[in-house]
């Protein structure tokens, strides 16, 4: 199921690059101050089209967003390597007894 549902993401995103691409810019930019008014109303019957499902492909887009995150399961189950690693670091460490055989050396500034 979470597999299908990112499949399903990665179209419509590959979907909504694509129908965002074909849109002709209405804004201009800079250039729209300087040019005539041959701009001003732009392509009305596939803007419409395109706008629309522009809208349609972006709510998509969030709606399997939050379905992966419902999908997604949660750390539910405890696997025994993960027990394993806890008990480690959560067991305290034995004191460790220095070796008796040796000496420490000597101050040979002292006289």
């Amino acid at each position: 199921m979470l597999y299908t549902i990112i499949i399903l993401a990665i179209i419509v995103c590959v979907l909504l690059v694509l129908i965002i691409l074909i849109q002709n810019p209405k804004g201009g930019g800079l250039s729209s101050g300087f040019s005539g008014s041959n701009n001003i109303m732009g392509v009305q019957r596939t803007g419409d089209f395109l706008e629309k499902g522009t809208w349609v492909l972006a709510v998509s887009l969030m709606v399997l967003a939050l379905m992966v995150n419902v999908v997604v399961p949660r750390g539910g189950v405890v696997d025994q390597e993960m027990n394993d690693i806890q008990n480690q670091i959560n067991k305290p460490a034995a004191p460790v007894a220095a070796p008796s055989g040796l000496s420490l050396p000597t101050d040979s500034t002292k006289k």
